[in-house]
């Protein structure tokens, strides 16, 4: 971790600490990828504004998320299969988010379960929650959530239908993964991970036990693509908020009108998200949206975030200056798990907040509550 200044030297150590499936499953996108390409490359594009000679001591970069108190306008995204890229990955990823004063959420698709996180770490942490077919398993899901404490419900609106991802297809990603000739060297040369991941307190889908059959886990495109719900509607979103008492947080959302229906349903947050460039490739970088989104609904009560591309502190920045409250990270977290444990995503996080702050200065803002569009040169 020494010689480690950004996410990308983070990115670069995962690639050789796990094996190629594991890897790519967090790297890659749907289809021709050019959605996962926009996501970095739209970030990239937008100029800051530099400043100088202004007094810039005394910086903070703390804000609140949802009430929630945050060191940085910062929370981990859901992510599935997160124990693989680490054994217990979701337990070491929540105890470095809460370390550092930011946010974890755990997802449906998690290898912990949730009462495994919940039992291992002092404070809340959020749960995300994929509506299936069968909603007495869903409605468990978040009785679940009640009983652990969890603080926010995190309902994700854009996989219905799940993109294809071909990579996992040809990697023939499978949960647990399994060894076969194609993948046998590749494992074979990643001793520290078989070690740490069958160390871990499980090796397949912890929320979903009751649920699994053996015989149902040749690949995870083909297991989540018969469980995952086609017809799902606003409806079911109402009556998600019917069962969940605590503050809602609705992600996925690209468009402008769906933006104003999410909002319709009284969320706590929406995140404005394209599923990483995992779902419709071809559909809008997710920071190109964001400024039509906080012009239609920004002001409201809902809270809006931004997740797609976030691998710096200047990213936050960004989006921040385009109108979001906070943002999420998702393949920068896995990334730094499968490069560090949990000291990798404390690194990760530590990256980010000095990212932040520097950046900051350097556009002549102290507070982060200060951040708006003045700070970039369009």
């Amino acid at each position: 971790m020494a010689t480690v200044t950004n996410i990308q030297d983070l990115r670069a150590i995962a690639m050789r600490k796990v094996p190629r499936a594991i890897f790519h499953y967090a790297d890659r996108g749907s289809y021709d990828e050019t959605t996962l390409r926009a996501n970095k490359a739209d970030l990239a594009a937008i100029p800051l504004r530099q400043r100088v000679m202004i007094d810039v001591s005394d910086r903070s970069t703390a804000t609140t998320m949802i009430g929630e108190k945050v060191a940085l306008p910062l929370a981990i995204a859901p992510t599935g299969l997160t124990g693989l890229f680490h054994g217990d990955g979701e337990i070491h990823g929540c105890r470095a988010a809460q370390a550092a004063g930011i946010p974890f959420t755990l997802s449906t698709m998690s290898i912990c379960s949730i009462e495994d996180v919940a039992g291992a770490v002092d404070k809340p942490f959020w749960f995300q929650l994929y509506v299936m077919r069968d909603r007495k398993f869903s409605e468990s899901l978040i009785e679940r959530a009640k009983a652990a404490k969890c603080s926010a419900l995190v309902l994700t609106l854009d996989l219905q239908i799940q993109g294809q991802r071909h990579m996992d297809i040809k990697n023939g990603l499978a949960v647990p993964p399994k060894l076969t000739l194609a993948n046998a060297l590749d494992i074979a040369t990643k001793p520290r991970w078989i070690a740490s991941v069958l160390m871990g307190k499980r090796h397949s889908f912890g929320n979903l036990a009751v649920r699994q059959e053996s015989d149902s886990l040749s690949t995870l495109s083909q297991w989540i693509a018969g469980q995952f719900d086609p017809s799902l509607s606003w409806k079911d979103v109402e009556w998600v908020r019917s069962i969940w008492p605590g503050k809602l947080i609705l992600k996925g959302v690209l468009d402008v009108e769906d933006a104003r229906i999410a909002a319709a349903t009284g969320a706590d947050a929406i995140v404005v998200s394209n599923h990483g460039g995992r779902q419709l490739d071809g559909a809008v970088s997710s920071i190109k949206a964001l400024p039509k989104i906080v012009d239609a609904i920004g002001g409201g009560k809902s809270e809006i975030w931004f997740d797609g591309g976030v691998q710096s502190g200047q990213d936050i920045l960004k989006a921040r200056a385009l109108g979001a409250q906070g943002c999420m990270m998702g393949k920068a977290f896995l990334w730094s798990l499968a490069a560090g444990g949990q000291a990798g995503v404390a690194k990760a996080i530590e990256i980010m907040r000095k990212e932040l702050d520097v950046s900051m200065a350097l556009t002549g803002v102290k507070d982060i509550e200060q951040v708006d569009r003045s700070v970039l040169a369009l």
